[in-house]
């Protein structure tokens, strides 16, 4: 793998470059001028001393030598912490190029000790209130539609991004064959006795009953022709045709007589039977063995095999269309569901507690646990620097501010200047 050159981790770019540069040239042409002005003011002070003039030259002299001297000293202090004065190997010159790598070190242990501790960061996010200033946030409609929006985003780039087969792979391994693996016979029994024994299966018994009343009623014919094929070839017609009527008879009667009284035996047997069925179905090893060659047949079937490698596809599509559309059921319910969140983010003072509380936990967390990772990525990134362009960057930010050290030294300079000579002129 081809290792990376040190321009490939070059400072970023810094907003307004020229506008800086500009600046930090001005002053620097400002400090100039203060030192030349300091200096144009001794050479005429001491040429007019040497000439006779009055006593009053020397203090002006003194203090014009002075704040050349402390002009000199700031500006080679100022110049050193960026590169050598005057390009002379001068030790403990060019600070910031010489010892990048010790002050990114340094930056890393100072973010670490003051920054990235468990306190300090406990202590800020009580302080913040994460969950009431998000809930405030998230209460207001353009936001909770917001939040929706961008989930929506994330939810279409997930998975237009997921394989197709990959998905319809991990549905087989998780759903399907975990369905197939266990046995359908006991939890249907349980579910059926349940199901029994709260009477819900009564509507089921009373529709099934009413479709045989319904079809007896209205089959009258078919149930002549059924009789009449089973009579013997000997029997005569007109006897054939009565039997067939009675027999219908009795087959309506009986049909009604079980879709009107809810305690005909006919439906006691088989409240009867479901129950001993549902008991089959979780301790009869042979009614259990049924059930699953049943089961087995469903699995088996063509239309239920391309019901399951068609699953991923049909929910793939579907929310895919509900992501897309801002007024599909989903993407409402999602931003009801946000905003009320958001409410009572505010207005329930146990679930803010326990949100802070976990925010709390997760940052104390990863400061307990990376704090050294995080603030290596300062250090490694200074190291990654190169020396003279984080030199040149650093006085772009910092050095306009710096030139007033050197005007301040010119100034400083001839008032102390002035005050030592008026001091040594009055003691001596």
């Amino acid at each position: 793998m081809e290792q990376p050159t040190p321009a490939d981790f070059s400072l970023p770019p810094v907003p307004d470059q020229e506008g800086k540069r500009r600046a930090l040239r001005r002053m620097k042409l400002v400090a100039l001028a203060f030192l030349l002005g300091a200096t144009v003011i001794f050479l005429l002070t001491a040429w007019a001393q040497s000439a006779g003039w009055p006593g009053w030259v020397g203090y002006v002299r003194a203090a014009a030598e002075a704040g050349m001297v402390g002009a000199l000293a700031d500006w080679f202090a100022v110049t050193a912490l960026f590169r050598r004065p005057l390009g002379l190997p001068i030790p403990h010159t060019a600070i910031i190029p010489n010892k990048k790598n010790m002050i990114g070190s340094s930056l890393g242990e100072f973010v670490g000790t003051n920054f990235l501790s468990e306190v300090v960061i406990r202590d800020k996010l009580r302080r913040v209130e994460v969950s009431r200033r998000f809930g405030e946030w998230l209460a207001k409609p353009e936001n909770a539609e917001r939040v929706t929006s961008e989930l929506a985003t994330v939810v279409r780039g997930v998975v237009t991004v997921l394989k197709d087969e990959d998905v319809q792979a991990v549905m087989e391994q998780a759903v399907v064959r975990r369905i197939v693996g266990q046995p359908w016979g006991p939890p249907l029994g349980k579910l059926l006795q349940q199901v029994f024994a709260d009477g819900a299966h009564y509507k089921l018994v009373d529709l099934m009953c009413d479709r045989a009343y319904e079809w007896v009623r209205d089959n009258h014919a078919t149930v002549l022709r059924v009789v009449s094929d089973r009579a013997p070839s000997w029997s005569p017609k007109f006897v054939d045709a009565m039997l067939a009527d009675k027999v219908y008879g009795e087959v309506l009667a009986f049909a009604w007589a079980v879709k009107t009284d809810v305690n005909h035996p006919m439906r006691l047997a088989l409240d009867k039977f479901l129950g001993e069925f549902a008991q089959d179905l979780q301790n009869d090893p042979e009614t259990m063995a049924r059930a699953e060659q049943v089961k087995q047949q469903i699995l088996d079937h063509p239309d239920v095999q391309k019901l399951i490698g068609s699953a991923w596809s049909t929910a793939k599509g579907m929310l895919l269309n509900a992501a897309e559309d801002p007024s599909s059921e989903l993407r409402r319910r999602v931003r009801e569901g946000l905003a009320n969140l958001g409410v009572r983010l505010v207005s329930d003072e146990g679930l803010s507690g326990k949100v802070d509380g976990w925010v709390e936990g997760a940052a104390a967390y990863v400061v307990r646990n990376y704090a050294t990772e995080i603030t290596t990525i300062i250090t490694d990134t200074v190291e990654r620097w190169d020396a003279e362009e984080t030199s040149r960057k650093v006085e772009l930010q910092v050095g306009r501010d710096l030139q007033f050290i050197r005007i301040n030294g010119t100034v400083v300079g001839a008032l102390a200047g002035l005050v030592i000579y008026t001091v040594a002129q009055l003691l001596f």
